[in-house]
C-alpha cells in the first residue's frame, strides 16, 4: 500500500525524537499505536458491515431471480397443456368455489311466471 523505506522511517523517528524528546517519545509512540489500532478496527468493522449488506442484497437478488424463473416455468407448462386442460381450474379450486357459492351468486335464473 505505502512504499516507505528504512530511510523514511529513520527520518520520521529522528524528527519525532527532536520534537517530543527522549522522555515523552515512548508514550507518544504508544499513544500513536493505540490510535492506529483503533482506526484499523473501525475501518475493518465498517468494511465487514458493507460486505454483509452487499451479501444480503445478493441473496435478495437471487431469490427474486428464482421467483421469476419459477413463474416462467409455470407459464411454459400452462402453455404446453392441451386447451381443454388449460381452461379447467385445478380440482381443489373447483370444490372451493362450489362450497362458497351462494344461491344468489349462481347463474341459475328462476322461471318467470306470467302475470
Amino acid at each position: 500500500m505505502f512504499e516507505i523505506g528504512f530511510s523514511e522511517l529513520l527520518l520520521v523517528g529522528l524528527v519525532a525524537l527532536l520534537v517530543f524528546g527522549p522522555e515523552r517519545l515512548p508514550g507518544a509512540a504508544r499513544l500513536a499505536g493505540l490510535w492506529i489500532g483503533r482506526l484499523k478496527r473501525s475501518f475493518q468493522s465498517v468494511k465487514q458491515e458493507v460486505e454483509r449488506e452487499l451479501g444480503a442484497d445478493e441473496v435478495r437478488r437471487q431469490l427474486h431471480n428464482e421467483q421469476i424463473l419459477q413463474m416462467e416455468r409455470e407459464l411454459q407448462q400452462s402453455q404446453q397443456l392441451p386447451p381443454a386442460l388449460a381452461a379447467e381450474p385445478p380440482a381443489g379450486a373447483a370444490d372451493a368455489t362450489a362450497d362458497s357459492a351462494s344461491p344468489a351468486a349462481t347463474s341459475e335464473v328462476p322461471p318467470v311466471r306470467p302475470a
